[in-house]
């Protein structure tokens, strides 16, 4: 999956950041609200790159987050829920033929 540069959420218009300095350790992705920037590691520091699937799985992730946040739903920030439909939603775009 290619990573977009910018995607916009309700009238939001969120910035995408692959491999930013901001990202933790062990984070895969992360999103700031406040700055309308989404993070996402396609590589690690010792340069090993991610899978394209925990990449895709990542974005989406990310994603479910931000139109949670942009509907006022009080599971925007519920990583259990974000993570199960996240990557359930992220497995059905994979799986996806056109």
């Amino acid at each position: 999956m290619r990573i977009p540069k910018r995607v916009t959420v309700g009238r939001t218009k969120y910035k995408v950041l692959v491999n930013a300095d901001e990202l933790e350790d062990d984070a895969m992705g992360a999103i700031n609200f406040g700055l309308k920037i989404i993070l996402i590691r396609t590589q690690f520091d010792d340069g090993k790159r991610v899978a394209k699937e925990e990449i895709s799985n990542s974005f989406w992730h990310e994603m479910t987050h931000a139109v949670l946040f942009d509907m006022g739903h009080e599971l925007y920030n519920n990583e259990v829920f974000v993570r199960s439909f996240a990557n359930k939603l992220s497995d059905a775009i994979d799986s996806a033929k056109f």
